[in-house]
């Protein structure tokens, strides 16, 4: 029997784009389906500038309008790598009946009871410098930084340590500041999250067992927190999935929409 079209919505992390797709998204376009990704506000090639992100709305626009955009008998798997976790998890909340599963792929997973204090300590914990990414701070009274942007060698060996070098190298082509004021944004924004709407989506996670940002002892703590319908292991992969083991994250996502889309 032929398999159904699925629709599956990718989001990426902090300074990356939907470039970082390419792999994951020609895969499953071959397998049949349809894949749409997106660039949040001033990542990839999304026209606003990283002093334009205010907020979280600004931030989140595209995939906010995406979700809006959607027919009303269209669902769709909605995948958050890293912070795009954070990401998806809005659009959960605002639009859960437009969302059949989520995928959260080594990605922060929050949940109606989990702080941003909570999870910070815990990440910084395995975080204890951005080696040489550059930040840039504000005219304001605090001097606190308004966007940091990842440098190749904080690249190198927190996240794509287990890739192949030219996809390392098209990051540090294509990698633009991430508004650290507008993460700040959703981690409160998060807090609405609630157990009605964002709680009754599917949930899945993808541990990637090498990473060396989101540590998988991180990632077992957040999945420990809050309960959840399924739980995948990409044995060998660091951070950035999408590219040390694409074919196998294509796989786990296929898995995950045969069995809840």
């Amino acid at each position: 029997m032929e398999k159904r079209e699925k629709h599956f919505v990718l989001v990426h992390g902090a300074c990356h784009g939907a470039w970082c797709w390419y792999k994951v998204s020609t895969l499953l376009r071959s397998a049949g389906h349809k894949v749409t990704v997106l660039d949040m506000a001033a990542s990839g090639k999304h026209p606003k500038q990283v002093h334009e992100v205010q907020s979280l709305t600004d931030y989140l626009e595209p995939l906010i309008e995406f979700m809006a955009s959607l027919p009303a008998e269209e669902r769709v798997i909605l995948v958050g790598h890293s912070i795009g976790g954070l990401s998806i998890s809005v659009a959960m909340e605002k639009f859960p009946e437009k969302v059949s599963v989520a995928a959260f792929c080594t990605a922060v997973m929050p949940n109606p009871d989990l702080g941003l204090t909570t999870f910070t300590e815990e990440y910084n914990r395995s975080v204890d410098s951005y080696m040489d990414s550059t930040y840039t701070f504000d005219d304001g009274p605090n001097k606190q930084p308004t966007s940091i942007l990842f440098g190749p060698n904080f690249m190198a060996s927190k996240f794509y340590q287990l890739s192949p070098p030219e996809d390392l190298t098209l990051a540090e082509l294509l990698v633009r500041p991430f508004p650290m004021s507008s993460s700040v944004t959703i981690f409160d924004e998060v807090t609405t999250l609630t157990k009605e709407r964002y709680g009754s989506v599917s949930k899945a996670y993808i541990v990637c067992d090498q990473d060396n940002i989101f540590e998988e002892d991180l990632q077992r703590w957040m999945i420990e927190k809050y309960p959840i319908d399924e739980v995948m292991v990409i044995p060998g992969s660091d951070h950035m999935a999408m590219f040390s083991k694409p074919k196998e994250l294509c796989c786990c996502l296929q898995e995950i929409a045969d069995k809840y889309a």
